[in-house]
């Protein structure tokens, strides 16, 4: 964290600049000490390998409407993957960690990348070759012309908190109606628990139509991991009742920045976290805030 970049804000306790995203919020429900690690410490994660998966396999889907339509099919997409892979690689060699359990994190060189195998790089790409395959088992991309692609909105509710996110797909019908998709490259979410998914879902469909009065007619979730798609439309009241839901819990989370009470909460995640070890739930010590807001 430099200062310059960084810079902590006295009267709230967050980082210049700090907004909440579905992610960031997901975290401050999931345990208020990871959103603190995430976003005003920035502690290192090592990447897992489902993770780097879905971000070459977004990539890919991303590129894929660079094509004209016609060649736009599962043997182009296929075909995309290494060199995808090479240009991720290239950009954030951080991610090659993902493929090799015995690589030390934090590289001792961000710049330098851990050298792979041909076996692991074959594996590695094989692998994420059954979700390029399921994703045409659910869409026919020739057929779609996407309005925008990784958009990136950011919206600043008055009197709230500013919204920020990344949406991999907007799609526009010609007589404008609005459909938001989304790619997951894990599995649909058993019954009872698509709320995580419908939360991210109803943060860009309230972003969208803040940011242009409009909103959306449809939104998509596509689960790549077991072809399956979750839509949901949603309605006026219930993005009016969702914003209320967010401006609420961004007060709760400038409250416990300012007071510095950045506090752990131990549940079935905890198995996934990298942070035991500054977790004082699992024995561990936080290290200090970059600015004491303790004392105010």
């Amino acid at each position: 964290m430099t200062l310059k970049d960084e810079t902590i804000v006295a009267a709230t306790g967050l980082p210049v600049g700090t907004a909440l995203s579905p992610s960031r919020a997901s975290d401050f429900l999931t345990c208020p000490l990871l959103f603190r690690f995430r976003q005003i410490d920035r502690l290192p994660e090592r990447p897992s390998s489902a993770a780097v998966r879905g971000t070459l396999v977004h990539a890919v889907l991303e590129d894929l409407y660079d094509l004209p339509a016609a060649e736009r099919t599962v043997e182009s997409a296929r075909s995309m993957l290494l060199p995808t892979w090479h240009r991720l690689l290239a950009e954030d060699p951080r991610l090659a960690v993902a493929l090799d359990p015995e690589a030390d994190f934090p590289l001792a060189d961000n710049n330098v990348a851990p050298v792979l195998t041909d076996g692991q790089l074959a594996t590695w790409i094989t692998a994420a070759e059954p979700l390029i395959e399921s994703y045409f088992e659910l869409e026919n991309p020739q057929r779609l012309e996407p309005r925008a692609r990784e958009m990136r909105v950011e919206v600043q509710l008055e009197g709230g908190p500013p919204l920020r996110g990344i949406i991999d797909r907007v799609d526009v019908a010609p007589d404008e109606r609005v459909r938001v998709v989304d790619y997951k490259t894990g599995r649909s979410p058993g019954q009872g628990f698509e709320q995580r998914s419908l939360f991210q879902m109803r943060f860009y469909a309230l972003m969208l139509w803040r940011l242009n009065g409009t909103i959306p007619s449809r939104l998509q979730l596509i689960y790549l991991g077991d072809s399956q798609v979750l839509t949901y439309d949603p309605t006026e009241d219930e993005l009016v009742s969702f914003e209320k839901t967010l401006r609420a819990l961004w007060t709760t989370i400038t409250r416990v920045a300012a007071q510095g009470n950045w506090q752990a909460k131990e549940s079935r995640l905890c198995g996934w976290c990298d942070h035991h070890a500054k977790c004082p739930a699992k024995g561990g010590t936080p290290p200090p805030l970059p600015i004491d807001l303790t004392s105010r």
